[in-house]
């Protein structure tokens, strides 16, 4: 017997933010794997990245949607995305941010949207910070994602039209 419950869903978005034209069927395919061949994207051209394409998709499906969905495109290349999935049913949620040169990120959400850094976390910066003697803040910036945030942002607000909402964070 599973001790998984029926109510057990995942929500979240999948923000394909830059995506060149000739991968655009290779991330529909990708996606339609992971969710079920009802997962529908409509690309728009970006402004920002000449030669690419832009979606949005909210989903629901089984928690881990986010973490499959990740696995799937950061190995595609010249794919700029973010995925989250939200917190519920007692499960902290996740939010991935992904460009070619940062690479990975990912942060833990709590239930009001917030990046939640755990304490492990927490001491291995301030451990990080005095052995290699460089500021705390620097280290904390990295575990908030501020580098992918910086870096994210023009895609996310491309144009007035963009039906992208803009993640930040309270500073």
């Amino acid at each position: 017997m599973s001790s998984k419950r029926s109510t057990d869903v995942a929500r979240g978005v999948l923000f394909c933010h830059a995506v060149p034209r000739p991968i655009v069927p290779h991330v529909v395919w990708a996606v339609r794997d992971v969710l079920g061949g009802q997962a529908r994207l409509d690309f728009a051209a970006q402004p920002v990245a000449r030669g690419c394409e832009r979606s949005v998709l909210s989903w629901t499906h089984q928690p881990g949607t986010a973490a499959a969905l990740v696995s799937k495109l950061r190995v595609m290349p010249g794919v700029i995305f973010e995925v989250t999935e939200d917190a519920c049913n007692e499960r902290e949620g996740e939010r991935y941010s992904f460009t070619p040169t940062l690479g990975l990120y990912r942060a833990t959400i709590g239930v009001h949207g917030d990046i939640v850094v755990h304490e492990d976390r927490l001491r291995a910066a301030m451990a990080g910070a005095h052995h290699h003697g460089v500021e705390l803040a620097d280290g904390l910036r990295h575990l908030l994602g501020e580098s992918w945030d910086t870096e994210l942002e023009p895609y996310r607000v491309a144009t007035s039209d963009t039906p992208v909402r803009v993640l930040h964070h309270v500073g």
